[in-house]
């Protein structure tokens, strides 16, 4: 091989990095998005990839695009090569005094907006090298594809090949306003009595709604399961919460995303002495897949959270707001 060859075959690194992001993304404009490229520019560059390798290695349509068998078998022989560049550059970078860098996180909306945003601040004073990037979204993404760093969710399983750490326990609850029942009341003394209740419900797949609830203190274990009906159903707890303090019905929500509303009297706790179970995950982790080396940004976040979730929420007792 001449020294021009040599050139022309180092040149080609970038575009077979491009082509492993085409495969983990799935399509050109969300390739694009994840290299902060426009969209002719990831074209181009596999155009050329393709070129040098004189076989086709992507084929488009208008509506798809799929790696052909010469595209999958680079992918596959290049992928981890530039998985161990990445983590040798991350371990070089965190030599450096201070953590530094970008931080992409994933977190439940309204987990994010009620109990992580108010408190980045205090963080981000505290490393001010750290660039972070929040994704608020209720959606379980793989976290590679989507280039995520870190995850925040509630969960009873982590998946095996990701390491998590558990930041606090959380529970479901009943809520409604204390106008919706005066209404509609009088305010259900047994899980049964739901039935007679505008319920307001998170979908799960297509399962008929129903609510699970498990008999606490006295009685304690007593499960009973109750269907539900109601005039709205949204796959967002705030949603719920909010349609709940608007009169609508009964909501059942994590206690994470009713606790300001039960403090300010926008609602109370129905049911207090029954606790709705499997609808929302028991504990929230913090999780990224499994790797040798953790990027010291990832590390300091991981210890911050697990400093301001460390008291749990506060609303799962029955307290004066509550029916």
């Amino acid at each position: 091989m001449n020294s021009n060859d040599a050139l022309k075959t180092e040149q080609l690194w970038s575009h077979l990095y491009w082509l492993v992001v085409l495969e983990q993304q799935g399509s050109f404009t969300a390739a694009a998005a994840r290299l902060g490229v426009s969209k002719a520019a990831v074209s181009q560059h596999i155009a050329g990839l393709e070129r040098a390798a004189g076989v086709p290695l992507v084929r488009r349509t208008t509506r798809s695009m799929l790696l052909t068998d010469a595209g999958r078998h680079l992918v596959q022989d290049t992928r981890e090569a530039f998985a161990r560049i990445a983590g040798s550059f991350a371990q070089v970078r965190d030599l450096a005094d201070a953590p530094r860098g970008s931080l992409r996180v994933t977190a439940p909306v309204a987990l994010a907006r009620q109990h992580l945003v108010p408190r980045l601040p205090e963080f981000l004073d505290q490393y001010p090298d750290i660039q972070l990037e929040l994704d608020l979204s209720d959606q379980l993404r793989p976290l590679s594809q989507e280039g995520l760093d870190l995850a925040i969710r509630h969960t009873s399983t982590p998946p095996d090949n990701h390491v998590a750490w558990a930041l606090c326990s959380t529970h479901s609850v009943l809520v409604a306003s204390q106008a919706y029942l005066e209404r509609h009341g009088p305010a259900p003394a047994a899980p049964d009595d739901l039935r007679q209740h505008r319920c307001l419900h998170y979908p799960r797949g297509h399962d008929a709604a129903a609510w699970t609830l498990q008999r606490l203190g006295r009685g304690g274990g007593a499960r009973a399961t109750v269907p539900v009906s109601g005039p709205l159903v949204a796959n967002n707890s705030e949603a719920l919460r909010d349609a709940a303090i608007a009169g609508l019905g009964i909501a059942l929500v994590p206690d994470f995303s009713a606790q300001a509303a039960l403090a300010a009297g926008q609602l109370v706790q129905v049911l207090p002495q029954w606790r709705p179970m499997g609808a929302f995950s028991p504990t929230i982790y913090a999780m990224r897949p499994y790797s040798a080396h953790v990027p010291r940004a990832v590390a300091v976040f991981v210890d911050w959270l697990r400093e301001v979730f460390a008291p749990g929420f506060a609303p799962g007792a029955p307290t004066s707001n509550s029916l």
